[in-house]
């Protein structure tokens, strides 16, 4: 088993979020040993610890250094207690021994790894060889030779059975649907299926929905066929297109399908295919790219088979039954069962334990929170007894009762068990270590975000994942890919890939990202800290999958995983035919523990969902007939080249999508059973109505009875609401004392304080934090816009309560665990008299409270709301690397007295305070009352079996939300978008529905790929651009695709390039005739984005006039994956200026000329 050096200390983590890494002593070696059993002494270490990598504020927190004195428990999977022989072994282990150690087992994973590579390589050298000598005797013998047992003889390995039943429903001649798990070997069914075509001589075209997936697939395939026999079609390149196997994204395809549809594969485009394998089908549901498949199927020709691979969802039968309807015979072939078994595993700080329980259908019941409880009691602490920890309890409180009962006896609140959640966070160093302890590296550690997997690294830069000659070898192919590639070095990483561990995330270069899984496939890399897209089907399998939270950031704020994702992630674990299990584990953060991972695990997978939408591509390619010519004699001749289609025509096809198949099923009967369910909500409701209930107590009491009840009932009814308006008072009145005393502190020193809040759950939450002020202060349009957006403004809003008139206002504080803070004087608990005093850092640099602001205006605005009243919200963000050191100076409450508090209690709020409690003993008075009348114990039966009731209607309409949520999204909606397009179509003069001719503007915009391809050819073949040159065109170019491109205000700098007046120019006169298309798109409601944006337009305006990568990347804000994704759909976008209709040569030829310039390392597509 692997682990840790005996005196190895690993020193804390910070947050990688959002946290500057602090300065620490070098970090010892971390080198494997099989022998040497893991003991951390944490307790020694210098360092102030930290929690986990993670892109979450909320999953930090600082951890007191004596939480470090006891030794880290950690332990294989599958044991529940220590090696009774760990503290033995341990003692007996000298440097001498170590050393012995640490070399056997250097060379022990240079042999394995050897082997592995040893191994694949046979594998690819026998599957060839095969392959070729099938192809042969096909030709010598016919294609009647071509079954199973040829296919399957190919591989040096046992068939699935999965497997085996997708390649015999090909050989039948049916298209093949296949769900199986990620990593499961559904890519052997298309290799198969193109072994046979083949060698029947036909072609077969391969789909993926990324281009790196497509360029991963062109090599494997080229390996196994041979290079003559595989080609690759881009945006803007070919390479042997001709070839019988022909790799391409799925929206290539689409488009070449729009030229053939309703004919023959022999009549169109696809001349000699027989098979179509269209990858990673489950892209289907995805919300912006969807279509592409949809649309692929119903345009495809019936006489070819499809292929269709799919992650396991939960309605692969009618994705099957879809494509038999409208494309011809489909059989579905099904698995659940992965070929390297998966294991659940959890992380905690002091151990990583099984998930689930042994039939692995429910949470393993240790990790259950009252198993826990005693462990964190301050009354009790760990010892030893033969390597196996026990609970030392105090026996003059516990007496002689096990942990167990105690534990059971033990009732905390939500409160402590939030803070009991907290405690047992791990940091990225325990979890590391528990891989480590129990053999489960190389891992995947997927991080929701780029700068938590940058960060990771880079304070993971000084533990050694490597034995020496791994390192050397490290170092050499470092060496090899800097002299060929020396300007797509990631540097800031370079450290970290020598130590074992590296980023890969959409901030890095394609080619660099190539270069760390490559160095992974081989085992030089350990840990690859990544974004969930490493999940999307790119071929790097790890041993082991972290997934540090369920969460994730997106533009509405953060959203928990669904199944299918934290699936698609964990899929990524077990190596075939090298790991005989793989291991998924979640970890603990402070909101999502082990009950809300079986949740997700549980809760089942999601269906496919349609998302066919229209776009002016579609409509234009479906409707177009004849073409506008001018005669010389006559300007108005119209000579008809081909018929188009009619709209009911078009509409036939459209309503083929899979929305509407799914529709036609499912609908009606949902229909029917959410109006059950209303109905019953509709009868339940009546009898919780305060009539009801009246009468049925008129019914179950005596007169006397309910007339005594009734009118206790009335008064309490009354003295409530008197306490609510009590309860508003005495708020207010403590807002607005505070509100005075806050005024204080605008100057001067930055006070502490502590803020509260209670989440969804209930649980209450106290931050501590230093205050910086009223947002007013910082002057910012951004900061202010966004309060204003919350309903209330600071200072513009009033709350009245009677006589009460209060304006809330809103303030900024930096918490300890480096999240900003922005909120009214609703959340605060308490102020402290001691702060951080107003002193410059360096002499004549500026106060602190203007260094916070600065800070907090660079910072992206992109806040989460945690809590909200009508008194104002509490907002939250992360904090950068910058204010991770100021955050550190925050202390802990419980370092701060009483006396340290700030008196903010004003006489009328002690008055109000008075009142509402005098009130509060008056109603709960009149309630012993009502429980003491006669008849009381009829009444409570009435009022629970209304509760009951209660509890029952909003299960039925949470049933309801889902079903209604079900029909929307099965409800058909591309053929109201169809007609809605065709009319912005037909006012701009690109196509007449009426007569099916196209004109001039249509015939561009039906050739385009892009997202608004009515606005693109509008840009291309306005006149403006003829005065271009090529580089100046590549920026206008570059300001139409820049959608999704952001500056990382983190970054050191933030400089861009400017683009020139010339550019500039351009950009602005484009921009008017922008929003008449806009005005036009509005009018139809077609909310198709119409984007042209200048900030960007420099940088490609200064690659496409020769800069070096070097020269533009330098203190550049961008990452450079950002700008090479600008680049590259640029040079898409003007490589296919050449090939589009009625274009002036003069646009074409400058288009040609940027192309070219801007299409080299490192950013070529193809390089390497």
């Amino acid at each position: 088993m692997h682990c840790l050096a005996p005196n190895l200390l690993l020193l804390p983590l910070p947050t990688a979020s959002r946290h500057a890494l602090p300065q620490t002593p070098p970090l010892p070696l971390l080198l494997p040993s099989r022998a040497a059993p893991l003991h951390v002494a944490s307790a020694r270490s210098p360092s102030r610890a930290a929690t986990p990598v993670s892109d979450e504020d909320e999953d930090e927190e600082e951890v007191d250094e004596e939480n470090d004195d006891d030794d880290l428990d950690i332990r294989d999977a599958d044991d529940e207690e220590y090696d009774e022989d760990e503290e033995g072994d341990e003692e007996g282990v000298d440097e001498e021994s170590d050393g012995e150690v640490e070399e056997e087992a250097d060379e022990e994973g240079e042999d394995e790894r050897e082997d592995t590579a040893s191994r694949r390589r046979e594998s690819e050298e026998y599957k060839s060889r095969c392959v070729a000598k099938l192809v042969a005797e096909v030709r010598e013998f016919g294609e009647d030779i071509i079954d199973y047992n040829e296919l399957a003889g190919i591989y040096d390995f046992p068939v699935d059975k999965f497997q085996r039943l997708a390649i015999q429903a090909f050989l039948r001649g049916s298209s093949v649907v296949v769900s199986a798990p990620t990593s499961s070997g559904k890519t052997l069914i298309a290799e198969a299926a193109a072994v046979a075509t083949v060698a029947r001589g036909r072609r077969l075209f391969y789909t993926t929905p990324l281009k790196a997936l497509s360029n991963q697939k062109f090599r494997d395939f080229r390996n196994t066929f041979g290079d003559h026999n595989v080609g690759l079609l881009t945006g803007d390149s070919a390479i042997n297109k001709d070839a019988q196997i022909l790799i391409m994204t799925t929206e290539i395809l689409r488009n070449m399908l729009y030229q053939s549809v309703g004919m023959t594969a022999s009549e169109g485009r696809l001349f000699q295919v027989d098979v179509i394998v269209l990858d990673e089908v489950h892209y289907l549901s995805d919300i912006s790219r969807g279509t592409v498949w949809e649309e692929t199927v119903i345009y495809c020709p019936k006489e070819v088979q499809l292929i269709c691979l799919s992650a396991t969802v939960a309605n692969p039968d009618e994705l099957a039954g879809w494509i038999s309807q409208i494309h011809g015979k489909t059989e579905l072939v099904t698995s659940t069962k992965r070929p390297v078994p998966l294991t659940w595993h959890f992380s905690k700080k002091y151990a990583l334990q099984p998930l689930l329980d042994g039939k692995g259908k429910k949470m393993n019941r240790k990790l259950q929170m009252s198993h826990f409880q005693n462990l964190s009691s301050p009354k009790s602490d760990f010892y030893y007894v033969r390597g196996k920890r026990k609970l030392r309890t105090n026996k003059n409180e516990q007496g002689n009762r096990s942990p167990l009962d105690i534990s059971k006896q033990v009732q905390l609140s939500k409160h402590e068990l939030s803070n009991m959640r907290r405690s047992q966070v791990p940091l990225i160093r325990d979890t590391l270590s528990q891989l480590w302890e129990n053999d489960m590296l190389p891992a995947i550690w997927f991080i929701f975000s780029r700068r938590g997997c940058d960060a990771a690294v880079e304070y993971l830069e000084d533990c050694r994942l490597l034995h020496d000659c791994e390192a050397s070898e490290v170092e050499l192919e470092l060496r090899r890919f800097k002299m060929q590639y020396p300007d797509a070095v990631r540097e800031s990483a370079v450290k970290g890939l020598l130590r074992g561990v590296a980023a890969h995330h959409a901030g890095c270069l394609p080619l660099w990202k190539s270069f760390i899984e490559e160095l992974f496939q081989r085992g030089l890399v350990k840990v690859v800290f990544a974004t969930e897209t490493l999940a999307a089907g790119i071929n790097m399998p790890a041993r082991t999958a972290v997934i540090s939270s369920l969460s994730k950031r997106i533009d509405a704020g953060r959203q928990l995983l669904t199944t299918n994702e934290l699936f698609q992630m964990a899929g990524r674990a077990g190596r075939r035919g090298i790991d005989t299990a793989g291991h998924a584990v979640l970890v603990q953060t402070p909101y999502e523990g082990p009950e809300e991972c079986c949740d997700i695990i549980f809760a089942g997978l999601e269906p496919l969902v349609s998302q066919f939408t229209a776009s002016y591509g579609m409509v234009l390619n479906l409707l177009a007939g004849s073409k506008v010519t001018h005669n010389q004699k006559e300007s108005d001749d119209v000579m008809v080249k081909r018929s188009g289609r009619t709209l009911e025509e078009a509409r036939k096809l459209v309503e083929q999508s899979f929305g509407n198949y799914v529709g036609s099923n499912v609908m009606v009967a949902a229909k029917e059973e959410l109006e059950r369910i209303q109905q019953e909500i509709q009868y339940l409701s009546s009898e919780i109505t305060d009539e009801f209930i009246d009468r049925k107590c008129r019914e179950e009491l005596s007169e006397e009875d309910y007339a005594e009840i009734s009118l206790l009932q009335k008064r309490l009814k009354e003295e409530k609401q008197i306490r609510n308006e009590l309860k508003k008072r005495m708020e207010l009145e403590r807002m607005a004392a505070w509100k005075n005393r806050l005024e204080e502190f605008e100057s001067g020193h930055l006070p502490f304080m502590c803020l509260q809040y209670k989440d969804k759950d209930s649980v209450q939450h106290t931050i501590p934090a230093v205050f910086i002020g009223n947002i007013n202060l910082f002057a910012d349009q951004k900061i202010v816009t966004m309060v204003e957006d919350d309903s209330l403004g600071s200072g513009k809003q009033k709350v009245d309560s009677g006589e009460q008139v209060y304006y809330p206002s809103y303030y900024v504080a930096l918490s300890s665990d480096n999240s900003w803070y922005l909120f009214t004087e609703k959340w605060i608990k308490n102020v402290y008299k001691t702060g951080l005093p107003s002193v410059p850092s360096v002499e004549g640099g500026p106060l602190p409270r203007e260094t916070l602001k600065q800070l907090l205006l660079r910072e992206e605005m992109m806040w989460d709301k945690l809590a909200k009243s009508e008194y104002g919200s509490l907002l939250s963000m992360d904090g950068s690397l910058d204010t991770w050191s100021w955050s550190l100076n925050v202390p802990v409450l419980n370092s701060l007295s009483e006396d340290d508090e700030v008196e903010r209690f004003s006489q009328e709020h002690q008055d109000a305070v008075e009142c509402y409690k005098q009130q509060r003993r008056k109603v709960s008075h009149l309630k012993k009352t009502i429980k003491s009348t006669k008849g009381f114990k009829e009444f409570q039966k009435i009022i629970d079996m209304r509760n009951f009731t209660k509890e029952k209607i909003e299960r039925l309409e949470a049933r309801s939300r889902r079903l209604t949520r079900r029909i929307r999204q099965i409800e058909p909606t591309g053929w109201k978008e169809f007609l809605q397009i065709s009319k912005v179509i037909q006012e701009a003069r690109a196509l007449d529905i009426n007569t099916q001719v196209i004109y001039p503007l249509g015939e561009t915009a039906a050739a385009i790929r892009g997202e608004n391809e009515l606005w693109l050819a509008m840009v291309l073949r306005n006149k403006v651009l003829l005065d271009l040159k090529p580089s100046q065109l590549a920026a206008v170019c570059g300001s139409l695709v820049s959608e999704g491109i952001k500056l990382r205000p983190w970054k050191n700098s933030s400089y861009v390039y400017e683009p020139s007046s010339v550019v500039t120019g351009v950009i602005s006169y484009l921009e008017e005739q922008r929003h008449s298309l806009i005005d036009l798109q509005e009018r139809h409601s077609v909310k198709i984005p119409c984007e042209i944006d200048a900030q960007f337009a420099g940088m490609v305006e200064a690659w496409a006039s020769g800069l070096t990568w070097r020269e533009i990347m330098m203190d550049s804000a961008m990452d450079d994956g950002d700008l090479a994704r600008l680049l590259r759909r640029t040079i898409d976008l003007l490589a296919q200026i050449p090939k589009l209709p009625d274009i002036d040569p003069v646009l074409q030829k400058n288009a040609q000329i940027a192309c070219s310039v801007m299409d080299r390392v490192p950013i070529s597509e193809l390089a390497g």
